[in-house]
């Protein structure tokens, strides 16, 4: 494909926020992702939980489907994407709605990179790929908030526990969880869908930001960047 897919579900009145969901992919790829993929499948199924949720409330959900399955360097294609999505949704919707990510693995990585935009008000990184020397400069004065599976073998937790300390000394606002299990978020995934929705229900003003979260972000480190879940 030439351009990135954007799969949409508009709500019915008024949009008073979106929530983009990115999935994940692999390292190096210029082949499409193929639509089996376990990554896209988890995405969607975050996607359709917080849409069955919040999409009475005014939330519209998207998820972006990458031209390519892989970050591939400098090239950045997911993020290059994530930013197309966003530009797309700004064009439609105008400037003044919300824009929530929620990003898993590259995905993830590529979420953080375009969360400072001045549109999104939150970025939701699921097992965030995020390698030693990711720029944080662009997330300050941004929510951040993070969940890590502490059996992760394909990403370690260590990185995003790296990454959310650099990120706190750019000036983001960070709160980091662990919960048990492995990076496809498969054991718990409840616990995951209902994470992701409720970052989103802050991020776009409808609640206040759940407890733990609220209370991580203003705990200083460590202790708000490994809050166990």
């Amino acid at each position: 494909m030439t351009d990135p897919q954007l799969e949409r579900h508009p709500v019915d009145g008024e949009t008073r926020g979106v929530a983009l969901f990115c999935h994940g992919g692999t390292a190096a790829s210029q082949a499409p992702p193929k639509d089996r993929a376990l990554s896209l499948v988890r995405m969607r199924a975050f996607e359709r939980f917080v849409r069955d949720d919040l999409g009475g409330r005014g939330v519209e959900t998207a998820l972006v489907r990458y031209r390519v399955a892989g970050w591939n360097g400098e090239a950045a294609d997911a993020y290059q994407d994530v930013h197309w999505s966003i530009e797309a949704l700004r064009a439609d919707l105008g400037k003044d709605v919300p824009i929530v990510l929620v990003g898993h693995s590259m995905g993830g990585r590529a979420a953080l990179k375009a969360g400072g935009d001045p549109q999104v008000t939150a970025v939701c990184a699921l097992a965030p790929w995020t390698p030693p020397g990711e720029p944080v400069m662009q997330l300050r004065d941004q929510t951040v908030v993070i969940l890590h599976g502490s059996g992760d073998r394909w990403v370690p937790a260590k990185l995003s526990a790296d990454f959310a300390v650099r990120a706190r000394r750019a000036g983001a606002r960070v709160a980091r969880f662990t919960t048990p299990g492995g990076h496809s978020m498969l054991r718990g995934a409840h616990r995951w869908h209902g994470f992701a929705r409720d970052v989103v229900l802050a991020g776009t003003g409808l609640e206040p930001m759940r407890a733990d979260v609220a209370n991580a972000l203003q705990l200083p480190s460590p202790e708000g960047l490994a809050v166990p879940l």
